[in-house]
């Protein structure tokens, strides 16, 4: 009851509240809000996809500034003369800092630890097997040995003791030089000419590696030392027991690879390897304008570099090279916007295609940053030249290339030898791109692979020789680089269809596949329609044509023209090409009804198309090959049956929507004039001019074409194509004679 009260209080409360306060205004501008979200959804989604962008790489971005001046070795310094603006350490060449550290690895002399109770406890071991082995010979033998004459208890004692001493020394003597593990052993290690340091209770002792046995060369020794002795007494009559003894079982490893103090040793001595060699003092010129950039000149000007912009990430101008960076970034994006804005609106408005090109760009310039920032592996790993073949697969060569081109503009502000890095890739960038003119040839990846690797090596090698003046001196390390980049440009085949089944897009190789005539679904129309099937070969072979002359993608007009029918296998007697006697059903049926069946083969063919997980560009073709045309013939029947009666046009219009782009317009063009070629009586020169230019002109007065990227001169050319093609079709053959 008290909870009622209170409720009923608080609502009483609320309204009053309401009611004084006067929230309408705030409800008028959530509202507002609402509007604007739904009216300006696209652009917001575009902007968001724009400015998450733009942050990660903003994250991406190095946190140290950059040198302001550039310059390469061979080259004369194109600055002003530049002094030292503070102490800075002179640091060692690469090859300088390698040559040293293979110096110490030189010097370096591995640890193993001595076990002094290996040697005592099978020493021990030894003595027994010995005793009883020889208890057992002795057993065995003693009636062969009284038959030899020499069988006293003296003698065989001494020999024995002989035996065994001699034994015991061998075995003493391979465990003082020790026994090792091969196993264990790293391979460099495992060299001749190699010292190593026995450590025995805390005491160093440094020995040759080649004086170390190991468990096989200390069998091996023991046996050559016992055949040695085969010839003298005792061992000459005592073979039989000698081959009893198993040596084996008293070998052991007494000395073990100590790996931490090893690696230990090897990190101290690595850790005081100087870095530098020598000091240049603030206020010194360090080089005068027009002077040669030499090799040592090269060098303190990498060491300043080097030293200004660690300084200058950690100075209190941090802030102002963020906003810099920040600029840069945002500048870069803009330009991409503005390129797809001028150039491929179409873009803007798909947020799958919007979001590939910007994801790709993303995973590139992430990757890039990873290596550079943790010196993970060298820059030119890198296949940057997948960039232009993805967009390229899927669009088209002019937005691959500019797409490219920025990339490597992002990747290059804090790429090392940013100007060298530039060139590179944008040269690898465009050759990929004129080696891919049909990327579905089988190989065409592999040539386009050995092509990138040839271009960054020429190029490379270019750059080498005008730096270092003399082919001697080049580097030949980065080549393998460019051997592995060219290797993971072949990744483009999976990386192709992993994108292209995420995205929703479509590759040529994939239009190849489905263009084969025994896919199910094709065969399934010939089976069904037999005619609809003939008849959308020719109109393949028509637009293919057309489109191969006038620009466009030829393969996927090919594609789409036989795919673009496959509605009529619901009903294919009710359309002319499948009626093989005069029987026609539409003379059962109204001439709203026969609209219907002949407009349903459109929504049919759009589900059929769904069903058999057709890609969506081919759907399209389906959707808009009839535009917004209507069934003339039964149009015009009901209005010759029905004169004075307004007839709902609705019902004798296809659904559109129009052709919008230059393959759809051309495969309407195509599939009308197939169509009505077919219904003439007479086919020659003059008929087939007449009908081309009549279909043709009849669609651009319905205003069909409005929406596609084609102009008036296009279709010109287009009626020329298509006319010839018709009357290679319909050529006069002679009469053959009875």
């Amino acid at each position: 009851m008290i909870c009622r009260v209170l409720l009923s209080d608080f609502r009483i409360n609320w309204i009053l509240d309401f009611r004084f306060y006067n929230l309408a205004p705030l409800v008028n501008s959530m509202n507002r809000i609402i509007r604007f979200l739904r009216e300006n959804g696209s652009m917001i989604r575009i902007m968001s996809l724009f400015v998450v962008t733009t942050l990660i790489l903003i994250i991406l971005f190095p946190r140290v500034g950059r040198f302001r001046y550039e310059f390469q070795k061979g080259r004369p310094w194109m600055h002003d003369d530049y002094i030292a603006p503070f102490d800075f350490p002179l640091y060692k060449s690469d090859a300088v800092l390698q040559h040293e550290k293979d110096s110490i690895l030189n010097e370096f002399r591995p640890y193993f630890n001595k076990d002094i109770m290996v040697r005592e406890e099978q020493l021990k071991n030894f003595s027994a097997m010995f005793e009883n082995q020889w208890q057992r010979y002795i057993t065995d033998n003693r009636n062969a040995i009284r038959g030899t004459g020499s069988f006293t208890g003296g003698n065989t004692n001494r020999d024995k003791s002989g035996m065994k001493e001699f034994i015991v020394s061998r075995l003493e003597f391979v465990y003082s030089k020790g026994i090792v593990n091969a196993a264990e052993i790293p391979a460099e290690y495992d060299q001749p000419d190699l010292s190593i340091v026995v450590l025995v209770e805390h005491l160093a002792k440094e020995k040759p590696y080649s004086e170390v046995f190991t468990q096989k060369t200390a069998y091996e020794f023991l046996v050559n030392q016992l055949g040695s002795k085969s010839d003298s007494l005792p061992f000459s009559k005592y073979q039989p027991f000698l081959r009893m003894l198993k040596l084996e079982d008293v070998i052991s490893v007494n000395l073990v690879y100590d790996k931490e103090t090893s690696e230990r040793v090897k990190t101290e001595m690595m850790n005081s390897l100087s870095l530098t060699q020598g000091m240049v003092q603030s206020g010194e010129r360090v080089i005068a304008r027009g002077e040669l950039v030499t090799a040592a000149k090269f060098r303190i000007l990498e060491s300043l570099k080097k030293e200004y912009e660690r300084n200058l990430g950690f100075s209190d101008r941090f802030n102002l090279i963020s906003i810099g960076k920040i600029i840069l970034i945002v500048i870069s994006m803009a330009i991409l916007y503005l390129f797809l804005y001028n150039f491929r609106p179409e873009i803007l408005v798909n947020l799958k295609q919007l979001t590939f090109l910007l994801l790709l760009v993303l995973i590139v310039s992430s990757l890039a940053s990873l290596i550079i920032r943790y010196e993970l592996l060298n820059i030119y790993i890198l296949p940057l030249a997948i960039v232009p073949i993805m967009i390229k697969t899927f669009f088209d060569a002019r937005l691959a290339l500019f797409v490219h081109m920025l990339t490597v503009l992002i990747i290059g502000f804090w790429a090392p030898n940013g100007f060298e890095f530039v060139y590179l890739s944008i040269v690898a960038g465009i050759v990929s791109l004129f080696s891919l003119t049909n990327s579905y040839r089988r190989g065409i990846l592999f040539l386009t692979a050995i092509l990138i690797f040839l271009v960054y090596s020429l190029v490379y090698t270019s750059f080498s020789v005008i730096q270092e003046g003399k082919i001697s001196s080049i580097d030949l390390r980065p080549l393998l680089w460019f051997a592995g980049n060219g290797f993971l440009v072949l990744t483009s085949y999976p990386l192709i269809f992993i994108f292209e089944k995420s995205f929703g897009f479509l590759s040529e190789s994939t239009l190849l596949e489905l263009s084969d005539s025994n896919q199910p679904l094709l065969r399934l129309l010939a089976e069904k329609a037999p005619g609809t099937f003939q008849h959308s070969m020719q109109v393949a072979n028509l637009s293919e044509e057309v489109i191969h002359q006038t620009g466009g993608n030829p393969l996927l007009i090919r594609t789409a023209a036989l795919y673009h029918d496959i509605g009529k296998m619901e009903h294919p007697q009710y359309f002319i090409e499948n009626q093989q006697d005069d029987y026609n059903p539409h003379s059962e049926l109204s001439f709203k009804k026969s609209a219907e069946m002949i407009i349903s083969h459109v929504t049919k063919g759009v589900e059929t198309a769904r069903k058999h997980n057709l890609p969506e560009a081919i759907i399209e073709f389906i959707r808009t090959h009839h535009g917004t045309t209507m069934v003339q013939y039964f149009y015009k029947s009901y209005m010759k049956t029905n004169p004075g009666e307004e007839a709902d046009l609705s019902q004798f219009t296809y659904p559109g929507p129009k052709p919008y782009t230059r393959e759809t317009a051309v495969l309407m063009m195509a599939d009308a004039v197939e169509a009505a070629s077919r219904s003439l009586k007479v086919k020659n020169a003059e008929t087939i001019n007449d009908l081309v230019e009549k279909i043709i002109d009849h669609q651009i007065e319905q205003q069909q074409f409005d929406h596609a990227d084609i102009t008036f001169s296009d279709v010109t050319r287009i009626k020329e194509i298509f006319k010839k093609k018709l009357k290679d079709i319909y050529h006069y053959r002679i009469e053959y004679p009875e």
